[in-house]
């Protein structure tokens, strides 16, 4: 079979996202951690958990810094040391490559890796000013830029180049709606039809209200082994085959290309190529839908369709639960949620579920192989995994 494994993710939990005000967002991830024990009952948190790697985007939320030991302490695994990892909305991805980096060099054989944000507790002014520090601040920032403003210029420049509509980002929203309402633990577990969509009010033309992730809080977390012992600890492990990571300009403007994102493009290389697949091989995928236009540009830069034709992918009815390659059949970001921290390793347990048949309701039947991209800011990072079925 294709595809040698590098790790193996034996459980995984996640909080419920949504704006969860009488919770912490240390309650959020020790809830999360929780359900990654009680789904893998043959872990001995105390014994068997040797480290812990958790993603967070911003101190300022919570106004709480140093959060890695208290995220151990929280979940109940001191003295398991603890770091946190940080690339913006791609955080948790990045903690998730770190505990593989770990596994590999033989200094740990189980580590639990994670994410958290606790958004919701501030203003959407608020909100908006922190998450714009991923961002460039002299020449995004200072400007008065923002993130709807940024990925709206990449959706205006991707219809100018391509003919792509705002009827086909919309129809990204309505399918992720639909996936999200078959999801318990998603922020929003509503449907909207494409006339409410497009309705909707404009945020930053083209983009509209239905095109945005939502401001949510939550946590995610999956317990990685060598592979040697997975089986020690659960019948059905999930290898990890693939792992790209890739980095671009911080700013938009100095960008080659605001039609195609290179960070993308480079880690999916990069995790094809250690998997010994391509894009056709791909069963089910979660991909970085902060706004419609990143889902329908990471059709391209994955190799899902050709450069141009994300709009046609989704008209086409391809990435739909039902279609011949399902895309953020969790809701993805934009109706499951997007904490920015826990987003990474939230679209890893979609993927687990998926593979390991837990998924209920938005079930794959028969899927094999699966795929998370995430992405940091507006594309100066991006980590794409591959993993397989047991």
């Amino acid at each position: 079979m294709k595809g040698k494994p590098i790790a193996a993710i034996v459980s995984a939990g996640l909080s419920k996202f949504g704006k969860l005000e009488n919770y912490a967002g240390r309650e959020l991830f020790a809830e999360a951690v929780y359900e990654a024990f009680e789904r893998c009952p043959k872990i001995d948190p105390k014994k068997d958990i040797k480290a812990i790697f958790v993603g967070m985007m911003s101190e300022s939320f919570e106004h709480q810094g140093h959060i890695a030991p208290m995220l151990s302490d929280w979940a109940g695994l001191l003295p398991a040391p603890a770091i946190r990892t940080e690339i913006a909305c791609a955080s948790s991805a990045a903690a998730l490559r770190t505990g593989i980096f770990s596994l590999l060099s033989g200094i740990y054989d189980v580590v639990l890796v994670g994410g958290l944000e606790k958004m919701t507790k501030r203003s959407t002014v608020e909100t908006t000013e922190i998450l714009g520090m991923a961002a460039d601040y002299p020449f995004e920032q200072w400007n008065g830029i923002t993130f709807p403003g940024l990925f709206a210029l990449m959706a205006t420049a991707h219809m100018h180049k391509y003919g792509t509509t705002e009827q086909q980002m919309g129809l990204i929203a309505v399918k992720n709606h639909h996936n999200g309402a078959l999801n318990p633990k998603a922020h929003m577990q509503k449907e909207v039809t494409l006339e409410t969509v497009m309705a909707s009010r404009t945020v930053a033309k083209p983009l509209k209200l239905y095109d945005c992730s939502l401001i949510s809080d939550g946590a995610s977390c999956v317990i990685l082994t060598k592979l040697e012992i997975a089986k020690r600890f659960c019948d059905n492990p999930v290898y990890i085959i693939g792992s790209g990571h890739g980095s671009d300009t911080l700013s938009l403007y100095q960008r080659e290309s605001l039609t195609s994102i290179k960070a993308t493009r480079n880690a999916a290389k990069e995790a094809y190529n250690m998997a010994d697949l391509k894009p056709e091989d791909i069963d089910v995928a979660e991909v970085h839908d902060c706004f419609t236009i990143a889902e329908l540009i990471a059709y391209e830069d994955l190799g899902f369709c050709p450069p141009g034709e994300g709009g046609k992918f989704i008209e086409k009815g391809t990435p739909t639960l039902e279609g011949d390659l399902p895309v953020n059949t969790s809701g993805g970001l934009k109706a499951k949620g997007h904490p920015v921290g826990a987003t990474g390793t939230a679209q890893v347990y979609e993927i687990y579920l998926q593979l390991t048949e837990q998924a209920e309701k938005r079930q794959i039947n028969g899927c094999k192989i699966g795929l998370t991209q995430n992405l940091g800011g507006s594309g100066a990072s991006s980590i794409v995994h591959i993993f397989r079925r047991g």
